[in-house]
């Protein structure tokens, strides 16, 4: 008698979903992962920022996440217009031009994370996804825009040159993907402690490869698929009153870990329905985007403080213009130092302006030199960088 062939992808399990995982293997994970969140709420409590350069930090972060969850995909977005989109949507009405698909990300991310006391649908998974394509094409090739795929070929996850591909990842046929998503959306819906116990961040783990596992969509998945994640963690945050919101660059770490995101990924979705190595990889991901924003609290922290050290410096608007660029590159981040001919490029300021401005910097404290002549570079005097090139 010849044996049932094995399953080839987690949907395909007898009792998917009901996936499983061991709280004792996840428990050291599960408590940093929440040991560096409380850090990060800490912070963001007691850093005595301003009001708007705390905003200012959540815009910038906003910017870095957009820019990051589209690179997961290979689309290269501006970041100007993405800086547009988003200044525009805060209200700022003298705000530039941006792109439609670079508004309607910007529309997605903000509706996934200010709108949480509304019930995640298919209508508003449907609307996520057109906003992305406003045009009803993914660069030249017209999809499936604002419903779940209806085509009869697979849905496949694939990689390699045309007669070459390898094939990653085969999601449950279209005609099973409604019923599919019905049962996702009443387990995401569902109150906390009636159809699932669960803690926030393992359901924030699990809803993503719930998600991308059934890849509804053409196209898109992967930023619908993170911006449910980031639902799920905004609704954790507002559950356990943590004053976070819009402070943790997720997909900035999945971003800079994107072959270990895909493999974390792969590996769960060809694997059995025990996804404890899944949900101890998105655990450890989530601390490390708690620790980086951190950092970036730090140097928020560190950038106001310039500033009010500065206060009575008199700078021009050259001299302003340059040092913020200085300051939002970060430590370290301004590659090569910066130059006379760096600074007149950044303000359109002649060769000779450009000297006497950078001098007059140097002399009020705000630069630090290294090197001399026309070797001489200049970086930001700010306490506790270490301003590695």
């Amino acid at each position: 008698m010849k044996s049932a062939q094995a399953p080839l992808y987690l949907w395909q399990h007898a009792t998917w979903p009901r996936c499983h995982y061991d709280m004792q293997l996840l428990a050291a994970p599960l408590a940093e992962a929440r040991q560096q969140l409380g850090v990060l709420a800490g912070a963001a409590q007691a850093i005595g920022l301003a009001r708007s350069d705390l905003q200012a930090l959540r815009q910038d972060i906003l910017v870095q996440e957009a820019i990051a969850t589209a690179a997961i995909e290979g689309q290269q977005l501006d970041a100007a217009q993405v800086r547009s989109s988003v200044m525009r949507k805060l209200g700022f009405n003298d705000a530039g031009n941006s792109a439609r698909d670079v508004d309607g990300l910007i529309e997605v991310m903000f509706d996934a994370t200010n709108n949480l006391s509304v019930a995640l649908d298919a209508d508003r998974l449907c609307r996520w996804q057109s906003a992305l394509f406003p045009g009803g094409t993914s660069g030249i090739q017209r999809i499936q825009v604002g419903q779940f795929r209806s085509f009869a070929e697979p849905m496949q996850i694939i990689s390699g040159r045309a007669g070459k591909e390898v094939v990653h990842f085969c999601a449950p046929d279209s005609a099973r993907v409604a019923t599919e998503m019905a049962v996702f959306l009443a387990w995401f819906n569902a109150p906390a402690g009636q159809t699932h116990d669960v803690d926030g961040l393992i359901r924030a783990a699990i809803a993503h490869l719930w998600f991308e596992t059934i890849h509804p969509f053409e196209d898109g998945n992967g930023r619908i698929g993170r911006a449910i994640v980031d639902m799920a963690l905004a609704q954790d945050q507002q559950a356990h009153q943590l004053g976070v919101a819009g402070l943790i660059s997720l997909s900035r770490s999945l971003q800079q870990q994107r072959k270990a995101y895909y493999d974390a990924l792969h590996q769960a979705q060809t694997g059995d329905l025990n996804i404890t190595s899944w949900v101890s990889w998105f655990l450890k991901l989530f601390a490390t985007a708690c620790q980086s924003s951190q950092q970036g609290i730090r140097q928020a922290i560190q950038k106001a403080q310039f500033w009010s050290d500065h206060s009575h410096s008199n700078f021009n608007e050259r001299q302003r213009k340059t040092l913020q660029k200085l300051l939002d590159a970060g430590d370290g981040g301004f590659l090569g130092g910066l130059s006379a001919e760096k600074h007149s490029k950044i303000t359109g300021a002649s060769k000779a302006t450009a000297t006497r401005d950078l001098a007059d910097l140097l002399q009020k404290g705000a630069l630090i030199s290294r090197g001399i002549g026309k070797a001489t570079k200049y970086l930001i005097n700010v306490d506790g960088w270490n301003q590695s090139e």
